[in-house]
C-alpha cells in the first residue's frame, strides 16, 4: 500500500465539496490504490455541519480514506498537505458591489496563501475553485512566495467547456474535437472566451475555428454572450 496522500478541502460543509469529497474518498481523482487522509477545513460556525458530513464520510466506509480530520484552524488543516482544494470562498449577495467581494476574498486567500507557506509541502499542488477563481488563486500564490507559482490553478473548466460545446454544436462535432480555447478574465459577465488560436478536427482535417464557422459575426457575437459567465436560461440566472 502506497503512503497516504493528504488532501485538504476548504468549505468542506459546503454543498461543492459535498459532492467533491466522495469522489475523492472513492479514489476517482487520485487513483483507486491511492490511500488518503483527509483535512476538510470550514469557519467556526460550520462545524456542526462540517462533522455531519464527517460522519456521511464514515457511512460510506471507503477503504481509500485512511483519516478524516474536521478543523476550523488553516494550520491543522494545511500542515505537511500534499494536494489542497480550495473551493471556500466568499459568495457574491444581493446587492453587493464587485469591490466588496473582491475585498472579502482577497482576506480569506491572504491568510490561506500564508498559512499554506508556512505549513503545507513546498511541492504542493493547490486547486482554487472559489470565485473569482483567478484573482483568488494570484492572491494565494502571491501570499506563498516559498511555493512554485506553477503549482497553483484556478479552476475555471466551465466556462472553457461551454465555450468548446458552443463551437462543437455550431460545426456538428464532439466537443473533444475542439482544442486551444482559451477563457480570460474571471467568472462573469465580463470574461472573454478567445478561439483565435482555437482549432476543430472536422471529418479528419484540423482547422482553425473561424474557417470551420464561417461565420465571424457569430463568433464575435452570440458566442461571446452566450460563453458569458453569468448568462440568463429560463430565467435562471447562473
Amino acid at each position: 500500500m502506497a503512503t497516504p496522500l493528504k488532501v485538504c478541502v476548504t468549505g468542506a460543509a459546503g454543498q461543492i465539496a459535498y459532492s467533491l469529497l466522495y469522489q475523492i474518498g472513492h479514489g476517482d481523482v487520485f487513483g483507486k490504490e491511492q490511500p488518503l487522509i483527509l483535512t476538510l477545513l470550514d469557519i467556526t460556525p460550520m462545524m456542526n455541519a462540517l462533522h455531519g458530513v464527517v460522519m456521511e464520510l464514515h457511512d460510506c466506509a471507503m477503504t481509500l480514506v485512511k483519516e478524516i480530520v474536521p478543523t476550523d484552524s488553516e494550520e491543522e488543516a494545511f500542515r505537511d498537505i500534499d494536494v489542497a482544494f480550495l473551493v471556500g470562498s466568499m459568495p457574491r449577495r444581493e446587492g453587493m458591489l464587485r469591490k466588496d467581494l473582491l475585498t472579502a476574498n482577497a482576506k480569506i486567500f491572504r491568510s490561506q496563501g500564508l498559512s499554506l507557506d508556512k505549513f503545507a509541502k513546498k511541492t504542493v499542488k493547490v486547486v482554487v475553485v472559489g470565485n473569482p477563481a483567478n484573482t483568488n488563486a494570484m492572491i494565494c500564490s502571491h501570499f506563498a512566495p516559498s511555493i512554485p507559482k506553477e503549482n497553483f490553478t484556478a479552476l475555471t473548466r466551465l466556462d472553457h467547456n461551454r465555450a468548446k460545446a458552443q463551437i462543437a454544436t455550431r460545426i456538428g462535432v464532439r466537443s473533444d474535437a475542439v482544442k486551444n480555447v482559451v477563457i480570460w478574465g474571471n467568472h462573469s459577465s465580463t470574461q472573454f472566451p478567445d478561439v483565435s488560436h482555437a482549432t476543430v478536427e472536422v471529418e479528419g482535417k484540423t482547422l482553425p475555428v473561424y474557417e470551420a464557422v464561417k461565420d465571424d459575426a457569430w463568433i464575435e457575437g452570440d458566442f461571446i454572450t452566450v460563453s458569458g459567465g453569468n448568462r440568463r436560461h429560463s430565467g435562471v440566472v447562473f
